[in-house]
């Protein structure tokens, strides 16, 4: 099977997030980049962190136009995997291809630490790895990482069960003290309806190795690797 990383100027963890895939995966890596309309018959986009164009104007909000989104939207549209990280669900969101909105967080602070995740769809392509309510360890790295949207879409995405992670405490519970970056309901990541675009704030791919700190974010790359292997031979 095959990843497609995309590269934008100012993308800093599409190397980081192929190291995991081709070394501890054993999946090839295509290197997308964001002048390019083709994905080279990827099986999976992931859309890393970074800060595309330089975050001018707004984060993601140049990324969105760029030729390859064109191509990301077409994927997802026919039930591709595509999975943002950090900017890459910045991009998403002002892509449309999910709600919402990552504004600054709160405090007007940068946040770089660990943070604990729990999970709350473990049937999804990017979480059959995980079990409902396991709770992670993975860290974040970000200014504008605080999830926002008006009432109605919040209430949407509660009922339809689009909230994949929340930030919380070691033991699972969500506290208003385990908020990093002060998101709405603890929302760390969210999925669309059909359940095949993944947008997440924390960086798996930095705990995917017990020499970085942890590796309960190579459980999602498994997951993510497992599901595509699975569409193909379907």
């Amino acid at each position: 099977m095959k990843f497609g990383i995309v590269v934008f100027p100012g993308t800093w963890s599409d190397r980081d997030c192929g190291l995991v895939v081709e070394q501890l995966e054993g999946a090839e890596v295509e290197y997308l980049w964001h002048k390019d309309a083709d994905l080279r018959g990827v099986d999976c986009v992931i859309l890393p962190g970074g800060f595309s164009y330089g975050d001018y104007l707004r984060t993601g909000a140049i990324a969105r136009f760029s030729p390859v989104m064109e191509s990301v939207g077409e994927f997802a549209a026919r039930g591709g995997l595509v999975w943002g990280i950090c900017n890459g669900f910045q991009i998403l969101c002002e892509s449309g291809l999910l709600p919402g909105a990552l504004i600054r967080n709160a405090g007007m602070e940068f946040r770089c630490e660990w943070v604990h995740l729990v999970c709350e769809r473990a049937d999804l392509p990017f979480t059959h790895y995980l079990q409902e309510h396991q709770v992670i360890r993975v860290p974040i790295s970000h200014g504008e990482g605080n999830f926002f949207a008006d009432p109605a879409t919040l209430s949407r995405l509660e009922q339809r069960g689009q909230v994949v992670f929340r930030y919380s405490d070691e033991r699972g519970y969500v506290l208003l003290d385990a908020n990093p970056n002060g998101s709405a309901h603890n929302i760390a990541g969210i999925v669309n309806e059909r359940g095949n675009v993944l947008g997440m704030m924390p960086h798996p791919e930095r705990c995917a190795d017990p020499q970085l700190g942890g590796s309960d974010g190579l459980l999602l790359f498994q997951s993510a690797v497992a599901a595509a292997v699975e569409a193909l031979a379907s």
